[in-house]
C-alpha cells in the first residue's frame, strides 16, 4: 500500500451545487480523538446525532446529522465520520475547512480526498473488489433504468460471482496439469480419470456465456454512435427529431441548412443511442458549409453504425441518383468493414415511389420522419445492429478492459484445448496457457493489478467517492 493511503481524508461527497442535503465525509484511522474535538463530544457508533457544527469559536456553521462509524464496518473500511448538513455550497465549503482546521492538532495528517479515493480505499480495504469498484461510478454515471440496474446488479457482485467461480474451475484444472508434471514417473493418468476435457469444455461453455452477458452489460454501459449521413434535404435533421421526440435541429426546405453536427442520446429498450445529424453530404463552393461537410465524414469515419438517408421524391432524378453513388462510393472506402451502413428511404408520404426492399443486399427500411411511419423498424433494426438481444436476463454492467480480459481468457482456453486435444499434449505449455487466463480473470476484479491500472480507473471518479 502506497503513503499516501495511509493519510486520513476529507471531501464533501454530495454532487456540486445547491441541494437540501450536503455531505462531508473523513476517512482514516483513529478518528475518535478527532471527532471529540470537532464536535466537542463523543458519537455512539453507527447513530445519527442531530447536533449544531461548531467553527473555532465555538458558534454554529449549521446543525445536522453526525454520524460515525468506526473500523472495519464502513465504507473504506477505516473510521468514517459523515456530517449531513444543508446543501449549500457556502456552507459545505465551511465545514470541509473547519475539519482541515480541526485536524491541525488531533488529525496532523488530514488532507483532501483524490478523485475516487473513498471508494479505492473500499477495494485496497477488501471491502469490495475492483469490478464492484467500477461499478459503483457506473451506478452514478448510468443514462437509463437499465444501465442502472445492470450497475447495481455488478455493484451486488453478480459479476465478480461468475468471474470467481469461473477461476475456482481453472484453478483445479490447474492443479490436475501441475500434478501430472510434477510426478510424471506416476502411471497414473491424472488428466484423463480426472475429465480434464471435460473440464476445460465446461469452462469455456460458461466463459461464452459470461463474455455474451459481459457484452450486453458494456453495450448497455456505452451505448453505440449511430451518424445520419445523406444528401442535402434528405430528411436527416427531420428524422433526428422524429427520434429525440424533441425540435432538436432547425428544419427548412433550404438545401444546406443544417452546417454543423446535432447530436442527441436516446434509449431505445434501455440501450443508449448517441445519434448525430450531420450536414448533408454533395460538393459545395460555401466555405462554411465545406467545413460542415469535412466534420460529418469525420463523425461518419468514427461511427459504430451510419444511417444512409434516402429520399423517395428524388430517387429517380439523375442527379440525386449520382450523388448517392458518390456517397456509397466514398462510404465504401473511408468505412471500416464491421460498422454496417442501415439504407433508410425517407418521405414515404410525400412519395407514390416504390423504395427497392433491398440495398447492395442488405434490407432497406422505408419511413416517413414527419408522420412517425416505419420508425418502430429502424429502432429494432439500431437494436439489431447494436447486438442487443431483447429480453436478456442478468445482464450485468461491465467495461471495455472486461470484455478484452475475457476475450484474453477465451484466447488461452482454445490454445490450451488445442494441446489437451493432440496426440502428445505439451504439458508444459498446457499449464501455461491456464496460468495466463487465470491471470487475465483476476485482472477483472483486482485480485492483483498495477497501480497505475488502479490509477486510471479511481481517477474518472467524483472527488466525494
Amino acid at each position: 500500500m502506497l503513503a499516501r493511503h495511509q493519510d486520513p481524508i476529507a471531501a464533501i461527497a454530495t454532487a456540486p451545487g445547491r441541494g437540501a442535503v450536503g455531505i462531508v465525509r473523513v476517512s482514516g484511522r483513529g478518528l475518535a480523538p478527532f471527532v471529540q474535538d470537532l464536535l466537542g463530544r463523543a458519537l455512539q457508533p453507527r447513530q445519527a446525532h442531530y447536533l449544531p457544527f461548531p467553527d473555532a469559536q465555538g458558534q454554529p456553521i449549521d446543525q445536522g446529522l453526525a454520524l460515525f462509524f468506526p473500523a472495519p464496518h464502513s465504507y473504506t473500511g477505516e473510521d468514517v465520520l459523515e456530517l449531513q448538513a444543508h446543501g449549500g455550497p457556502v456552507v459545505l465549503q465551511l465545514l470541509l475547512a473547519r475539519c482541515l482546521e480541526a485536524a491541525q492538532t488531533a488529525l496532523p495528517r488530514l488532507r483532501l480526498a483524490e478523485p475516487g479515493e473513498f471508494t479505492e480505499r473500499a477495494f485496497l480495504n477488501d471491502k469490495i473488489d475492483l469490478a464492484q469498484a467500477e461499478a459503483i461510478a457506473d451506478l452514478i454515471d448510468a443514462s437509463t433504468e437499465a444501465a442502472a440496474r445492470s450497475a447495481g446488479r455488478s455493484l451486488s457482485g453478480e459479476f465478480s460471482k461468475e468471474i470467481h467461480g469461473l477461476r475456482d474451475a481453472l484453478i483445479h484444472l490447474r492443479m490436475l496439469v501441475e500434478a501430472t508434471l510434477d510426478f510424471p514417473e506416476e502411471e497414473i493418468d491424472f488428466l484423463r480419470k480426472a475429465d480434464a476435457r471435460g473440464q476445460l469444455s465446461n469452462l469455456q461453455q460458461t466463459l461464452a456465456g459470461v463474455m455474451q452477458r459481459a457484452g450486453q452489460g458494456a453495450l448497455l454501459r456505452e451505448g453505440i454512435k449511430v451518424v445520419i449521413a445523406g444528401q442535402p434535404n434528405a430528411g436527416k435533421s427531420s428524422l433526428l427529431n422524429a427520434l429525440a421526440g424533441a425540435e432538436l435541429a432547425i428544419v427548412t426546405p433550404i438545401a444546406g441548412t443544417t452546417r454543423d453536427k446535432v447530436q442527441q442520446t436516446i434509449q431505445i429498450e434501455g440501450v443508449p443511442l448517441h445519434i448525430i445529424d450531420t450536414a448533408g453530404l454533395r460538393e459545395s463552393s460555401d466555405e462554411v458549409e465545406r467545413i460542415g461537410i469535412a466534420r460529418a465524414w469525420e463523425e461518419i469515419a468514427g461511427a459504430d453504425a451510419v444511417l444512409f438517408l434516402h429520399d423517395l421524391t428524388r430517387m429517380n432524378a439523375p442527379e440525386y441518383i449520382a450523388g448517392d453513388a458518390a456517397i456509397t462510393s466514398d462510404l465504401d472506402q473511408k468505412l471500416p468493414e464491421n460498422v454496417p451502413v442501415i439504407d433508410v428511404w425517407n418521405k414515404l408520404d410525400a412519395s407514390t415511389h416504390q423504395p427497392p426492399q433491398a440495398v447492395a443486399g442488405h434490407e432497406a427500411v422505408r419511413l416517413s420522419a414527419r408522420t412517425g411511419a416505419g420508425l418502430d423498424t429502424l429502432r429494432q433494426r439500431l437494436l439489431q445492429v447494436a447486438g442487443w438481444q431483447q429480453g436478456a436476463e442478468g445482464v450485468y454492467i461491465a467495461r471495455a478492459r472486461h470484455l478484452e480480459a475475457l476475450r484474453a481468457v477465451d484466447a488461452h482456453l482454445m490454445e490450451a484445448a488445442a494441446q489437451l486435444m493432440s496426440d502428445g499434449p505439451a504439458l508444459d505449455l498446457l499449464a501455461e496457457e491456464l496460468r495466463l487466463a487465470q491471470n487475465a480473470l483476476n485482472s477483472i476484479t483486482g485480485e492483483f493489478g498495477a497501480d497505475d491500472l488502479l490509477g486510471v480507473i479511481f481517477s474518472s471518479f467524483c472527488i466525494g467517492k
